[in-house]
């Protein structure tokens, strides 16, 4: 037997008022896989992450981590759980340096003191194993440049050993060069056997990297694609609903062979 996606949605709806928002909201993250969410402005992409990450909880479904059903009901469920997220803005203090912003509110303490000997050995550590595209680990995140932000804000979500990474949008402001070096960045996570869901309008990046494509227009699935054998056409078709609803339709085409 296969082994269970170490996350997977059934049924998950979320209402703001009288506004479904996400209705009935399938999805499977196995490890080792790259998934590309996908999906116009207002598909609900971003609720979705946020329903997972906890920031937002579900209002209906069931949520199943390796098999097990279980409740996120807030930001510290997931990370328990082992699911970090690297938003949009990165979150990151500009005045602190690379260090600092690893290890803004959980810092290392010793004898009362913060320990910045080990909180520096830990951040070497650690983006030695990703880049070494950060040469001053003491130089203020705001002189970075976009790129080099963005792989201090994955960094962080890694210091707690994640097996879920959601990012949203992680190569959106950057250049060609910069965009290499997180997409190859990304590579090597799912190497690791890290599960990533990707929020993504590139369908450049979305080839390269994704091992599977899942569509939201409206709120809805509309498409689950093998982004090794998908056309872009068939997925982009699903974005803007040429193809409506996909799933439903081939379900009930078949049921009526």
């Amino acid at each position: 037997m296969s082994a269970p996606p170490l996350l997977a949605l059934h049924g998950v709806c979320k209402r703001f008022g009288v506004v479904d928002v996400l209705k009935d909201i399938e999805l499977e993250i196995h490890a080792g896989q790259v998934v590309a969410l996908l999906g116009d402005n207002g598909a609900g992409k971003s609720t979705l992450v946020k329903v997972i990450s906890g920031v937002t909880p579900a209002d209906k479904g069931v949520i199943e981590w390796e098999g097990g059903t279980v409740h996120i009901r807030r930001p510290y469920d997931a990370r328990n759980l082992g699911i970090a997220t690297v938003y949009q803005d990165l979150a990151l203090c500009g005045n602190l340096d690379v260090v600092g912003n690893l290890f803004l509110g959980r810092e290392i303490r010793r004898f009362g003191f913060l320990d910045e000997v080990e909180m520096e050995r830990r951040t070497s550590d650690l983006l030695e194993r990703l880049t070494r595209g950060i040469p001053d680990l003491r130089a203020p995140v705001v002189s970075l440049s976009s790129g080099q932000r963005q792989t201090v804000a994955i960094a962080r979500s890694l210091l707690g050993n994640p097996r879920i990474l959601l990012l949203d949008e992680p190569t959106a402001a950057l250049g060609f060069e910069q965009t290499t070096a997180i997409l190859d960045l990304v590579e090597q996570l799912r190497d690791r056997g890290l599960g990533v869901l990707l929020i993504s309008h590139n369908m450049g990046d979305v080839k390269a990297l994704a091992d599977r494509a899942a569509v939201l227009r409206l709120g809805r699935n509309n498409g689950f694609f093998d982004v090794n054998t998908a056309s872009q056409e068939q997925i982009l078709s699903s974005i803007t609903g040429a193809t409506e609803n996909m799933p439903r339709r081939m379900i009930h085409r078949e049921a009526g062979m």
